[in-house]
Parts: C-alpha cells; structure tokens; sequence
C-alpha cells in the first residue's frame, strides 16, 4: 500500500465508529470471524480496545490484520483501522485504481 492510498484511507476512516470491541479476553477466533465478514463487506473497518484489556492497540494491531488477511492502516490510541480489499460482488470499492 503507497502513502497515498494510505493517507485516503485514513481520512475515510476519520467519519467511522468503531464496529467491534476488543476486551479482556484479546483477539479469539469469534473476533476474527466477525472482522472477516465485516472487511468483506466494507473493506475498511475501525477496531476499538477497550481498557480493560490486557494488549495495548499496537500489540493487537498485526495480530488481528494477520487473522483477518488484512492490512493495517492506522493504529491512533486505542483505535486500530483495517483495509482488505472485498472480492465479495456489489462493494464499492475505496481504492480505484
């Protein structure tokens, strides 16, 4: 991914809400499955790590991108942003190339 392609993500991911908590119990396979779907359906997908949790974002951040197949955009505080791109029909997809 260039710095471009990157920057445009970021600035698309500065309007969306988190969709999936990470908590004490880390990163399980309930939520990998669950991010999976959701990259597949919107390529772009915004983390949020709860304090209670015993990993930091950073610590979290490649572990998830590897389950999930996906690439990290971004990792801001508590915030981790995830891009793949959908082979799922009918998405739009972010990066046009």
């Amino acid at each position: 991914m260039t710095a471009k392609e990157r920057a445009k993500l970021r600035s698309i991911a500065m309007t969306l809400q988190p969709t999936t908590h990470i908590g004490k119990n880390g990163v399980t396979e309930e939520v990998v499955v669950q991010l999976t779907e959701q990259l597949q359906a919107h390529e772009l997908v915004k983390i949020n790590v709860l304090k209670n949790c015993d990993y930091t974002a950073k610590e979290i951040a490649g572990e998830v991108a590897l389950g999930a197949g996906a690439e990290v955009v971004q990792v801001l505080g508590n915030k981790i942003t995830l891009y793949k791109v959908s082979t799922k029909e009918g998405v739009k997809h972010l990066l046009e190339i």
